[in-house]
């Protein structure tokens, strides 16, 4: 009889090849949008704000927040950045005189599709070799795992002392200039 490996070691293994390429695929995708965003004069998280509010359309700071997993204060100080860029503005809510949306100004999709062109050929190229059934589980699985994260990073330091802020530089504490 043949020896064969462990079921168990080769679903671990898989297991172990799925969350490195995890990893590598969250590297190359942050290490890409901080390129994007730079050609535009933003930072990465300028440049994922923007994302957000292309998928989603108008928001109030307190949605802004529920979608990106940012801390208010961090919200508010991002969409100060954006304003000033000239990217975003905030407006009344037509429906809600009291709450305020934040929007975008311009078509900032059409501003970054030339960057994602050959981005995007590739990844047709690629799925092209998948089969519907394929393609429905790595849907899936993307999909879930962009929640799970986006969850984690609600969690990330909520509301504790010495939190960073939304571009990774400390925060000021309160009372300091």
């Amino acid at each position: 009889m043949e020896n064969q490996p462990n079921v168990g070691t080769q679903r671990q293994e898989l297991l172990e090849a799925v969350l490195a390429s995890g990893r590598e695929l969250s590297t190359a995708a942050v290490m890409f949008h901080t390129k994007l965003s730079e050609l535009r004069g933003l930072s990465a998280t300028e440049g994922k704000a923007i994302d957000i509010l292309l998928r989603f359309g108008p928001m109030t700071a307190g949605e802004f927040c529920e979608q990106s997993g940012l801390a208010p204060a961090s919200v508010t100080g991002l969409m100060q950045r954006l304003e000033s860029k000239g990217v975003a503005r905030r407006v009344r809510h037509e429906g809600d005189k009291r709450k305020v949306l934040i929007e975008l100004v311009g078509d900032q999709a059409k501003a970054a599709m030339p960057h994602f062109v050959d981005f995007m050929g590739g990844l047709a190229s690629l799925l092209e070799g998948y089969s519907d059934e394929e393609l429905r589980v790595i849907a899936d699985y993307s999909s879930k795992a962009a929640r799970i994260q986006q969850d984690a990073a609600g969690r990330l330091g909520a509301g504790s002392p010495g939190d960073k802020d939304d571009d990774g530089d400390r925060a000021p504490s309160p009372g300091s200039a």
